[in-house]
């Protein structure tokens, strides 16, 4: 028994000492770890979101906090994976650090590669398809904005807001504005949509004919559906357009001066603001941010709220909802909005050289609302149930594409005489 007891101090030096030759490859596990922790993503809100007021599934990040709502999960996105830093010296630069601008006026590539790339032309392309040809296996109301729209539930599992406009002149400017962004090349920031005759006894119905008689819609009205998406947050006016506005100063400018030292995440966001703004200028449309203008008259902190029809999807590219007021009824009501529509195009002095190049092109033709119609004809069986723009709408077209093409040259010369 003595020796027992004298013998048990002997393996406590011992393993000190393999504990003390442990700690420097613990300490880089330890390190390694922490590393990838912090590279990780954070995961996104639960499935299930409750529906948004505009007509899209919105994350319960949206609902307490919408003037930050996804711009964590955006930095996430622009992470640079964890293989490309295990080698220092040949890791790339910070997207911020080189200059978010080429001459002068555009947006450079290596920045719009950052652009979240939306809704790609193929998947919008087997959703229409798919959305023609299903049934419609359920209507439910709420979530799809007005009380007469409804969310369908469609037999091939997916989800669409059909949209039942109080004028058929709202269905031909949601329907015609998504077919413009298309002719500018921004339609990816658009979810897809179709038209739909409605006939209740018909075979696209005829599984929801008795919802279809508590709706009080027109037999033989032409709807849209566009597809559902999911996990939509807030979105509030970066500066030049935010909360500064609010102040009674004028807009802030959005050129190559004003973005020193901006992090990429926020670059990233103000390439698809750039398109946003141009594209709302040629349909007049009132009912995004202009509204929010609009509204500072009485509301001075409307700029700090969520932007009306304007949504983040889960990859962090902006969403450009429900255009139902562009190129009709938005051209009836020059006279009121253009006051705000033309001072926030003024205000843009940066662009992606895609769209001005298509801008260009369109001015030069004078090809507008040719081109528009042809991509309409082609893409919409439904077309001629809505008909065209007028004459002189299609010469209101020409005109603003025409004034955007000016400001574009003004914005260079600028940008040349510096």
């Amino acid at each position: 028994g003595g020796r027992m007891k004298r013998a048990a101090p002997g393996p406590l030096p011992v393993l000190g000492l393999l504990l003390l030759g442990a700690l420097p490859a613990l300490w880089t596990v330890l390190l390694r770890w922490e590393a990838v922790a912090q590279r990780q993503p954070e995961p996104r809100p639960p499935a299930g979101p409750p529906p948004g007021r505009w007509g899209w599934g919105r994350s319960a990040a949206a609902w307490d906090a919408p003037s930050g709502g996804g711009q964590k999960t955006f930095r996430a996105l622009l992470a640079v994976p964890a293989a490309e830093r295990e080698e220092p010296s040949r890791s790339p630069p910070p997207a911020a650090a080189a200059s978010p601008v080429e001459r002068g006026i555009f947006w450079s590539p290596e920045l719009e590669a950052l652009v979240p790339p939306g809704f790609a032309a193929e998947e919008a392309a087997a959703w229409l398809s798919a959305a023609r040809a299903a049934r419609v296996a359920s209507l439910e109301r709420g979530g799809c904005g007005r009380s007469s729209n409804r969310l369908a539930r469609l037999s091939d599992g997916s989800r669409a807001c059909v949209r039942y406009g109080i004028s058929p002149e709202q269905i031909q400017g949601e329907v015609l504005s998504y077919h413009l962004a298309g002719v500018l090349g921004m339609q990816a920031r658009l979810p897809p949509m179709v038209l739909a005759l409605v006939e209740p006894r018909g075979r696209q119905w005829e599984p929801v004919r008795e919802e279809l008689r508590g709706s009080h819609w027109a037999e033989g009205a032409v709807v849209s559906l566009t597809r559902w998406v999911d996990n939509l947050t807030a979105v509030v006016a970066p500066a030049p357009w935010g909360a500064e506005a609010g102040s009674g100063r004028r807009l802030q400018r959005l050129a190559a001066g004003e973005l020193g030292g901006l992090p990429a995440a926020q670059l990233v966001e103000l390439v698809q603001w750039s398109d946003l703004i141009l594209f709302d200028y040629l349909t007049a449309n009132f009912d995004r941010l202009v509204s929010n203008l609009f509204s500072l008259q009485w509301d001075p902190r409307v700029m700090r709220r969520a932007t009306s029809n304007l949504l983040r999807g889960p990859d962090g590219g902006l969403v450009f909802l429900d255009n139902e007021a562009g190129l009709v009824h938005g051209y009836r009501l020059l006279a009121m909005w253009d006051p705000y529509n033309e001072p926030l195009l003024r205000s843009v002095c940066v662009f992606r050289e895609g769209t001005a190049r298509r801008v260009a092109e369109l001015h030069r033709r004078r090809s507008a609302a040719a081109e528009l119609r042809r991509r309409y004809r082609a893409r919409e069986p439904l077309w001629a149930r809505l008909g065209f723009l007028s004459e002189r709408q299609a010469e209101m077209l020409q005109a603003r594409v025409d004034f955007v093409h000016r400001h574009i040259a003004h914005c260079r010369a600028q940008a040349a005489a510096r």
